[in-house]
């Protein structure tokens, strides 16, 4: 009884549809059995992995090469940052979240099912945060100075994308998960957060965006962590879509959510691909344009899967480079001292003399083990 009423939920919602580039072949299962294999949104999860891990593959290189000429001497080096950077970093290109970008839109729109809203809702809001990351990443470049975009024009320009993707993932959504918060470990329970559930979410996006912009610092080292979130909330949101899974979990039920796992698997094979060309040494960084895009990315998904509080466990590793940064400045300012020899964490760390390969390792492993105890969170009830 309870699966039927969220089947009957879910149709009145509008987003369960069977319109994409692939997803329309299915129709045809009656003349080529075969094609039933498109309903599924696990092999087309597969399928999206493949088709953005080729994009990124087969466009990198010339890519790469468009940057390199475009930019001359690459990505700006902070002259405040480790001195080891002036002499391994200079002359690197950055903007590599295009190729991030162009593997992610390529993939949702060949797999994912088109007429679900929350799939253009987190499609919305990652090319939004990446437009903004290009224009920071060009100014950057075309200045030659580390300073990009204002500050507050860039906040600005977030909080008004994440809050309009409030409004859309409320008025998608079901009326009592429309502006609720949910609750790890515990069962079905929901706080409606009214009005301020809009700001929260603002909240979420843009800490998650900017999280992940602070952590990519080293050669690899905020990719992997993305790859692994990316993966947790693929799970999560077949999950979380999914009407037996939902009621056999205990967690609530958000009709749609399933096809974010087609997304999420193309965010996946979209970091693979840019990582064989961000692995150390680095022949592209990502940039502003890939590293506020994969947050914003990661929150939109955690948002409309009511799941913004585990965001922060698996995304712990960001939640942690974020925090130094904050404590660095704050005892700065009120004492004239710093607690980090360096800021964000991982340059700490380098400063202390750790080689860059044993840091980068070492904060995949705690991502690793972050993204376990946020997956805990769907069985501890």
């Amino acid at each position: 009884m309870r699966s039927a009423v969220r089947l009957l939920r879910a149709r009145r919602t509008g987003i369960e549809g069977e319109a994409s580039m692939l997803l329309y072949l299915s129709q045809f299962s009656d003349q080529f059995a075969a094609l039933n294999l498109f309903r599924y949104q696990t092999f087309r999860a597969g399928g999206a992995v493949i088709t953005a891990l080729l994009v990124a593959f087969i466009f990198g290189p010339a890519i790469i090469r468009w940057l390199k000429v475009k930019q001359g001497k690459g990505q700006p080096i902070r002259s405040d940052g480790p001195q080891s950077h002036l002499i391994t970093k200079q002359g690197t290109p950055t903007m590599g979240g295009m190729m991030i970008l162009l593997g992610i839109v390529f993939a949702t729109l060949l797999w994912a099912d088109l007429t679900n809203r929350y799939v253009w809702t987190a499609l919305g809001v990652t090319l939004s945060y990446g437009l903004i990351g290009f224009v920071d990443d060009y100014l950057k470049v075309t200045k030659r100075s580390s300073g990009g975009m204002r500050g507050r024009i860039k906040l600005i320009a977030e909080v008004a994308i994440a809050v309009t993707a409030a409004i859309v993932v409320s008025r998608v959504s079901a009326p009592e998960l429309s502006q609720s918060l949910a609750v790890p470990f515990l069962k079905d329970t929901l706080i409606n957060l009214g009005l301020l559930y809009f700001p929260f979410v603002a909240f979420v996006m843009v800490g998650a965006s900017n999280a992940v912009n602070l952590t990519d610092g080293l050669d690899g080292l905020a990719i992997v962590p993305v790859i692994i979130a990316a993966s947790v909330f693929a799970l999560i949101s077949y999950l979380i879509g999914n009407t037996v899974f939902s009621g056999y979990l205990q967690v609530h039920y958000v009709a749609g959510a399933g096809e974010l796992a087609i997304f999420c698997a193309a965010m996946i094979g979209a970091g693979l691909g840019f990582l064989w060309f961000n692995a150390p040494p680095a022949m592209v960084f990502m940039g502003d344009t890939g590293s506020l895009a994969m947050g914003g990315a990661l929150g939109s998904v955690a948002v409309v899967t009511k799941h913004e509080i585990v965001l922060a466990i698996v995304g712990g590793l960001f939640v942690l480079e974020t925090v130094s940064v904050i404590v660095q400045v704050v005892s700065f300012k009120l004492t004239g001292k710093r607690v980090f020899r360096m800021a964000p964490l991982h340059h700490h760390y380098e400063e202390k003399g750790w080689a860059e390969s044993t840091i980068v390792v070492r904060f995949w492993i705690i991502a690793m083990i972050l993204a376990i105890a946020g997956l805990s969170t769907l069985k501890l009830r």
